[in-house]
């Protein structure tokens, strides 16, 4: 029997733009529990007195493409709670990408955006969008990287560098390549890579490689400043 093509929501991105400027998106942070556009079909009553058997007849009517929400951790004033609060009332061109790389892309019109800040418990918000037109799902395409790699700790001999990979648009895993003065270092494949002395004057950087069914993508992290003894 072959294996399940089931997989978990982790790795859903959300991402909107102007719809008259259809390409300059913007990433929504920290969603979770994400509800893609779910259509539904009105039927109309086309019975006649000559119906076949006295049954009922009826055909299709217009289709509602719903909408799409999705529930988030709000941290309010960041990049992602400005740009909903500007969305009122302007119609977006939304992408909603999943980790295999598959897209749905729609128009859509921010109609909820409901923050929660509970006593004991974290602040969320519960965004809606009103979907306009029919939804398009495009096929598997090769990851985005959103925010590149970033190296955190010091430069030094002996002192462990770590990757952070960065936030990534279809991708089901990743792979690591260290690098020092731009050429790769053999073997130096993990998450962490910790500098040798014939590294002193030079910079590290990592290339992350995020991956899904069909296509690669890499991004670079900035290199560090030069490793010092």
């Amino acid at each position: 029997m072959a294996d399940t093509k089931a997989s978990i929501g982790y790795g859903i991105t959300f991402e909107f733009a102007d719809a008259a400027t259809p390409t300059v998106f913007t990433y929504i942070a920290e969603i979770y529990d994400v509800t893609p556009p779910s259509d539904s079909t009105d039927t109309v009553d086309v019975t006649h007195m000559q119906s076949p058997n006295k049954t009922r007849e009826f055909i299709d009517g217009l289709t509602d493409p719903g909408e799409m929400s999705f529930d988030m951790n709000l941290a309010p004033g960041s990049d992602s709670d400005k740009a909903l609060i500007a969305a009122k009332g302007k119609r977006k061109w939304c992408r909603l990408t999943y980790p295999n790389g598959v897209q749905t892309l729609f128009f859509g019109v921010r109609t909820t955006y409901e923050r929660a800040a509970p006593t004991d418990d974290k602040i969320t918000a519960t965004v809606t969008f009103k979907v306009s037109g029919e939804p398009v799902q495009t096929d598997p395409a090769a990851p985005r990287n959103i925010s590149v790699p970033v190296i955190s700790g010091v430069a030094k001999v002996g002192a462990p560098l770590t990757v952070d990979q960065g936030i990534w648009a279809g991708s089901l895993g990743f792979t690591y390549q260290w690098k020092v003065d731009g050429t790769n270092v053999s073997g130096e494949t993990g998450l962490s890579y910790i500098p040798v002395t014939g590294d002193i004057g030079k910079g590290v950087s990592v290339q992350v490689t995020g991956a899904n069914d069909g296509f690669n993508t890499a991004a670079t992290s900035v290199e560090t400043a030069d490793v010092v003894a």
